[in-house]
């Protein structure tokens, strides 16, 4: 057993033996179905302590050669399990138990003592290069420092493949954040070191960020990614489900609704399954679906299934200043778009422009993208959408907005869920009231247009993304109404806002234009549950006035 070529079963092994151990050995049936085939490059990212080291030591224990592993796996779900289904036929579970040499490498190991990304490099090739020809001495090696060369020498005279499993394989990005060009050499070396590569029967890498993206393409595009955002086929994996969590609350006798509201959250999608013919859609009128895994965090879980406590173990894996970094980063709002979130609301994102690493953000939604790699969020494949996922994560925000610079975000925040209490209330006064107060607290201290009066009310009521879907300008055949919040998916029962806006003329003028145009007819859905909202501001109003306010509303159900 070498410390890089064929590291055996031991880590594994140690899993198994402790006194909590969730089975994901069904991983490796699909695994077993890409060996030898283009889709062989496996990159899968998750949080930390979501079980990456565990699964790769899995992957070590169940290919190599010599971990004489059998007795470890036949006891397991991926031995009771079906066989893998693959365009060859049906693979047993044991098809390639023991099949092939592992190289396993860990990046963290050759990155972090400060050496230049050209320096480790050279390094990890020599150590690695050094176990392969301790094993195939009789091989004629050309070049023992090249590992690409020494690996081409070593398995074309053995006949044999490996499986290379890499693990932290992002060290350089979290390490080496500032150092692109030392990145780009990396990617450019594992590019070369396995793509088209026909010893490697099979690539499995881990590590927290995705592969990294120079613009909308990767230097390594030979990978299938499995992400927090999309993790595919591997979804049921990348953390503890439902089942596993109940299962383990009834073996140790711990509260299941407790640690669930704690730990859980983080909804995952896997693939559409094949349904060759659409026999499902003709069958039974739909196409099948995706299955959906409520995942926890497994550490968490652990920590508080042994314990019997249920409290934050977050801080064990990340402290509370790597989030407060990121999210003080006010990119297009983002401190009152944390407001939101920790009030329980979603927000949809996009997360194409997101390079995949910790650097690279250049505005709100690349930041939220990351924080979802992180673990910070949940993310919806469905919606598109990011929330915080559980208790657990929520503490560690708040903790993160304890500084003083969130007092006026967080404030505005609730002064802006206010306003649209008092909207649902028919508080006519108080919205007024409330909307001046936003005005004072503007930076630009005057709405010039309609259309700047139109973006600020809409920062006022920015708490309504919890409820509404924002529609701008919507179009009613005779003319155009300013603002619409139409009520989201689970929201149904809040009524529909109207909102028409008015500069320099009375609210009751613009609840007049409301009317004539009939805008509620294009909410006809919504009829019976829809507020007219009239809000006029008058830019020529004194502040000597005994009456003075800028802002008036009235109010009407339709």
């Amino acid at each position: 057993m070498g410390t890089y070529l064929n590291p055996g079963r031991r880590g594994f092994e140690m899993a198994v033996n402790s006194a909590i151990f969730v089975d994901k050995t069904e991983m490796i049936a699909y695994l077993n179905s890409l060996v030898n085939t283009n889709q062989r490059y496996v990159s899968v990212s998750r949080p930390r302590r979501f079980g990456k080291t565990m699964a790769a030591d899995m992957v070590c224990a169940y290919y190599g050669r010599t971990a004489d592993a059998r007795a470890l796996f036949e006891g397991t779900r991926l031995a009771a399990g079906a066989p893998a289904r693959t365009a060859r036929g049906e693979l047993a579970w044991d098809a390639h138990l023991g099949g092939f040499d592992v190289v396993r490498l860990v990046m963290t190991r050759f990155f972090k003592r400060g050496r230049p990304v050209h320096e480790a490099l050279e390094r990890m090739q020599r150590l690695v290069a050094r176990d392969i020809r301790r094993e195939y001495p009789e091989e004629d090696y050309f070049d023992e420092g090249d590992l690409m060369q020494t690996l081409e020498d070593a398995y074309s005279g053995s006949g044999r493949q490996l499986v290379l499993v890499i693990d932290e394989w992002d060290a350089v990005f979290r390490e080496r954040q500032d150092d692109k060009g030392g990145q780009t050499e990396y990617l450019d070396f594992l590019r070369d070191l396995m793509k088209d590569n026909d010893h490697i029967a099979l690539a499995y890498m881990t590590g927290i960020l995705p592969i990294k993206k120079y613009g909308q393409h990767s230097a390594l595009n030979m990978f299938t990614e499995h992400s927090m955002m999309f993790p595919r086929q591997l979804a049921r994996y990348t953390g503890f489900t439902e089942d596993e969590v109940r299962a383990l609350c009834e073996g140790y006798g711990r509260d299941f609704e407790a640690v669930r509201v704690w730990y859980d959250g983080y909804e995952v999608s896997d693939v559409v399954p094949a349904d060759p013919g659409h026999r499902g859609l003709r069958e039974t009128g739909s196409a099948p679906a995706a299955a959906r895994y409520p995942l926890y965090s497994p550490l968490s879980v652990v920590e508080a299934v042994t314990t019997g406590v249920i409290r934050d173990y977050w801080n064990q894996t990340e402290t509370y200043e790597a989030l407060a970094d990121y999210i003080r980063m006010d990119f297009d709002g983002l401190k009152s778009t944390v407001a939101l979130l920790m009030d329980g609301g979603r927000l949809r994102i996009d997360a194409s422009t997101y390079q995949n690493d910790m650097t690279t953000l250049r505005g709100r939604d690349d930041v939220l993208s990351l924080l979802v790699h992180l673990g910070y969020l949940g993310y919806d494949a469905g919606t598109g959408e990011v929330f915080v996922p559980n208790r657990e994560v929520l503490d560690e925000f708040r903790t993160s907005t304890r500084a003083p610079e969130w007092e006026g975000p967080l404030r505005a925040f609730e002064r802006s869920k206010e306003l649209l209490r008092a909207t649902w209330d028919r508080d006519a006064a108080r919205v007024a009231e409330l909307l001046e107060e936003a005005h004072d607290r503007a930076a630009n201290r005057t709405y010039n247009d309609e259309a700047a009066l139109s973006y600020a009310v809409q920062l006022a009521y920015y708490a309504a993304q919890r409820y509404y879907t924002t529609v701008l300008e919507l179009d009613s055949g005779k003319g155009f109404a300013d603002v619409c919040y139409l009520p989201a998916p689970g929201h149904a029962d809040r009524p529909a806002l109207v909102v028409e806006l008015k500069r320099g003329r009375p609210a009751g003028t613009a609840l007049e234009q409301i009317r004539r145009r009939d805008y509620p007819a294009r909410l006809e859905h919504y009829r019976g549950n829809t507020l007219l909202v009239a809000i006029s501001y008058d830019p020529g109003a004194r502040s000597g006035d005994p009456d003075f306010k800028r802002h008036t509303c009235v109010i009407e159900e339709a």
